[in-house]
């Protein structure tokens, strides 16, 4: 499991124009709900933030979030961004509790090459780069690792096909197609044959006057 650690404040403003001073003043408005919690308003470090969340798998890292002095372990559920700066403008983090079932989307890490690609020359489309998992939150993994070595050419893996570490369900559609191996690609712009026959040249016979 993936953890990380995060300073925050609670807050007692709210309302945009609240939010708006704190995001000049190089803070982020957040908000913390869970089992059993009445939401919370918090502010956390903008330089910060984003340097914790540019390093992180963030729909499946504990963040143990230090709020002046309590720690939290959450998820972040939502990033909210300015649409043109990119900057962050709202953060949602869920508090977790142990033995209470979450669900999170986690990377997956494809192990080996595949057989059509080694033998065959085949292509590995990697169709899915994450899977949604319901997990209770002291078993979230990293990564979820996906063993693709023995996948002949023109052959696909689908969910229904992994084989996952126990207390894992996998919320994906069953009959979704993982990853397949494809067919070479054909070039059809190939060149002239070698030795076409030259184009019949016909010439108009001369008249007497012409002679």
């Amino acid at each position: 499991m993936a953890t990380a650690t995060l300073n925050a404040s609670l807050r007692a403003e709210t309302g945009k124009g609240a939010a708006r001073k704190l995001r000049q003043a190089g803070s982020i408005p957040a908000v913390i709900y869970g089992h059993n919690r009445e939401p919370q308003s918090l502010t956390t470090n903008a330089r910060e933030t984003e340097r914790l969340i540019k390093s992180i798998a963030v729909s499946s890292t504990v963040i143990e979030l230090d709020i002046d002095g309590k720690t939290a372990r959450t998820l972040i559920r939502e990033i909210q961004r300015h649409p043109f700066k990119r900057t962050i403008l709202h953060i949602d983090f869920q508090e977790l509790v142990a033995g209470e079932t979450v669900t999170v989307k986690c990377p997956i890490v494809y192990v080996g090459t595949p057989e059509g690609v080694r033998l065959e020359g085949g292509i590995l489309d990697q169709i899915m780069h994450e899977l949604t998992i319901a997990v209770d939150p002291s078993n979230i993994p990293n990564h979820i690792d996906v063993d693709i070595s023995g996948l002949k050419l023109g052959k696909s893996l689908h969910v229904s096909d992994l084989k996952l570490p126990g207390g894992l369900k996998v919320m994906d559609d069953a009959g979704s197609t993982v990853c397949v191996v494809a067919p070479p690609k054909v070039h059809t712009d190939t060149p002239a044959a070698e030795g076409a026959a030259e184009p019949e040249v016909i010439r108009k016979a001369k008249t007497d006057d012409e002679k």
